[in-house]
């Protein structure tokens, strides 16, 4: 469900051009760019493109009503008067559109508040990719007084000591990186610890 609402909300812009273009040249330019920028975010929600979801629907939502009235202004250089029909369908093309920019902008800020909670913890893909010979026997969420972190326990195939598989990850020291561009103003910090028995890879939120 999720899926399909997704796909709607990438593709309705292209739909809303479609319904008010009036040229054969603007028409397909714009209309391709908004398919392009659709497939952009669907890449982003399927998790083929490695990017912020929310900050990309977010900027998706601002580009894609600028490009179309780009498209609407240059099609009203080639006619001066528009029929009234066109009228009715740009006036309710502006109202979904700004509709659809208020949801997602108050989806948005809901979100970053909701990310001073500290309940969640980074996604597996956080976790960095392990090099061949090194295995992962067990990952999972644990949540503090800090909040929460994901963790995966490795071992090495090749009789690595831990150290050195620590040496092998570049984990020797805890690294962060931004989360986000824009609502997501967190850190996704990754480093590693030796446990004694075993070596302890982790991604927690750094604030």
């Amino acid at each position: 469900m999720l899926t399909v609402l997704g796909v709607f909300f990438a593709v309705a812009p292209a739909v809303v051009w479609t319904t008010i273009a009036r040229t054969r040249s603007v028409g397909f330019v714009i209309g391709g760019a908004l398919l392009a920028g659709a497939g952009l975010l669907i890449g982003v929600q399927q998790g083929w493109i490695e990017a912020p979801g929310p900050d990309a629907h977010l900027l998706f939502t601002v580009l894609a009503p600028l490009l179309i009235a780009c498209g609407a202004g240059l099609e009203g250089r080639h006619e001066s008067s528009p029929p009234q029909k066109w009228i009715s369908l740009r006036n309710g093309a502006i109202g979904f559109l700004g509709a659809q920019f208020a949801l997602t902008l108050v989806a948005g800020l809901l979100y970053a508040l909701l990310l001073g909670e500290g309940a969640d913890a980074p996604p597996s893909k956080a976790l960095p990719a392990l090099p061949p010979g090194i295995t992962m026997t067990e990952e999972g969420i644990s949540c503090g007084s800090g909040g929460c972190w994901r963790a995966m326990t490795v071992t090495s195939e090749d009789g690595l000591s831990r150290p050195e598989i620590i040496r092998q990850l570049g984990l020797q020291r805890e690294s962060c990186r931004s989360s986000g561009w824009l609502l997501d103003w967190r850190d996704v910090c990754v480093g590693a610890r030796d446990n004694g028995r075993n070596v302890t890879v982790y991604a927690g939120w750094g604030y």
